[in-house]
């Protein structure tokens, strides 16, 4: 394929993560480097930044600072969650963007995000072909939810992981101080797959784990859900149980209490109150027991100072990889992970998928992973996991706090 000139964009878009940003440094650093990409510019908040002619001129950034990016949570260029329509019913949003593009000569555009991101890259790099104009279009991974298709896992899962399993561990350690014991419920993060609230299996390791956990992969029964927890309660006088926000009934009815009419921009339900809610449940059943409730919320996508080594390296190579693809001719695709772990080791090369196959489907964890009861997960999932939680990152810091990037963010005129 001939050789293609013009700028990039690169947009990020969707819930943040420990390492979105080592993702989005990969593919500018990749960008600048190269002879062939003229410019490159970052759009504030994602596709919302390209519809309304908000881009940052990442030449403008001092390099040093900008290489801070690797070890920075959250989405430096901003974040949004905004549907683009199906360009045969509304095209406006395509021309809008198609008059940016032209506009900045941009032939080549990467989106950085989950299921709904690599939707609204494959609409985009379709309407480009269609309408003739040449630009290459990528799909960057990111979702702590590790819930998009074809590939092993995603960037920002493990660093996740790696937090909620940690968290356990030293939950486990402040539970069980008194002489008198407590049920310890704590929420965690995933509508739809589990892979987070499996996550905390990972405490096992320690010797620290919880003794429950919930998933909701599989149906969830509320008298079970008592009987599991009144049995340990009787064995032991101290329970903990990780839970994931999205656990349902057999009706497909969330559990959550606080489920409301209110969905983000995509349409999926706000959930929260989870953990208060079977809490409430727990002190009607057991008479006296000290419940505690505990709802990790952001904290399990933002905690950078607890970020796997790992899964920067491989956000940074799914950044890089994207843009050098691009360059060689590809388009159309998703950088996915392609893994082994072996008597060898553990090993993650990249891989591309295309578009259209990963947008909007959904990877959830194994049912031969969840034991047969419905309440913890097997030792197949600490084996996947575990690899992809190792090293701790080299965190810049001034005055023992985190010292995070700071970007002049120049406007394209």
């Amino acid at each position: 394929m001939s050789e293609l000139k013009g700028a990039m964009i690169i947009g990020q878009s969707g819930g943040p993560s420990s390492v979105i940003n080592a993702s989005c440094y990969g593919a500018i650093k990749a960008g600048l480097d190269s002879d062939v990409i003229t410019k490159v510019y970052g759009a504030a908040n994602g596709i919302v930044g390209v519809l309304n002619d908000r881009l940052y001129v990442m030449d403008e950034e001092d390099p040093e600072e900008l290489a801070i990016m690797k070890y920075t949570p959250s989405s430096a260029l901003g974040s949004c969650r905004y549907k683009i329509a199906d360009p045969d019913v509304d095209d406006t949003d395509y021309k809008k963007i198609l008059e940016i593009f032209k506009k900045y000569d941009v032939r080549y555009f990467f989106y950085n995000g989950g299921n709904d991101s690599m939707d609204t890259c494959n609409k985009i790099s379709k309407y480009m072909n269609k309408v003739g104009y040449e630009c290459r279009v990528m799909g960057i991974p990111k979702t702590i939810d590790n819930d998009l298709f074809g590939t092993d896992h995603c960037p920002g899962f493990s660093s996740a992981a790696k937090y909620i399993a940690t968290s356990l561990v030293e939950v486990y350690q402040d539970a069980h101080v008194y002489d008198k014991g407590q049920v310890t419920i704590v929420e965690i993060m995933g509508r739809h797959a589990g892979w987070l609230a499996g996550a905390a299996s990972l405490a096992r390791v320690t010797g620290f784990g919880p003794d429950l956990i919930y998933l909701p992969e599989v149906d969830f029964n509320m008298d079970e859900f008592l009987e599991d927890v009144e049995k340990i309660w009787n064995e032991n006088q101290n329970v903990l149980v990780a839970v994931s926000e999205g656990i349902h009934y057999a009706d497909g009815k969330f559990v959550s209490e606080a489920e409301t009419s209110a969905t983000d921009g995509f349409g999926h339900a706000q959930l929260g109150g989870l953990a208060a809610k079977l809490g409430d449940v727990v002190k009607k059943a057991i008479p006296g027991v000290k419940v505690r409730p505990i709802e990790l919320s952001l904290l399990q996508r933002c905690a950078e100072h607890c970020a796997s080594q790992t899964d920067s390296d491989e956000s940074f190579m799914a950044g890089q990889t994207a843009v050098k693809e691009a360059i060689a001719g590809v388009t159309d695709k998703m950088v996915g992970f392609k893994c082994t772990r072996d008597a060898a080791g553990y090993k993650c090369e990249p891989e591309l998928l295309d578009l259209s196959s990963v947008a909007n489907y959904e990877k959830k964890v194994p049912v031969e992973w969840i034991n047969e009861r419905g309440n913890n997960v097997t030792d197949a999932f600490i084996d996947y996991a575990l690899p992809l939680i190792q090293g701790e990152i080299e965190m810049k810091k001034e005055n023992s706090l985190p010292r995070f990037v700071h970007l002049k963010k120049v406007i394209a005129k």
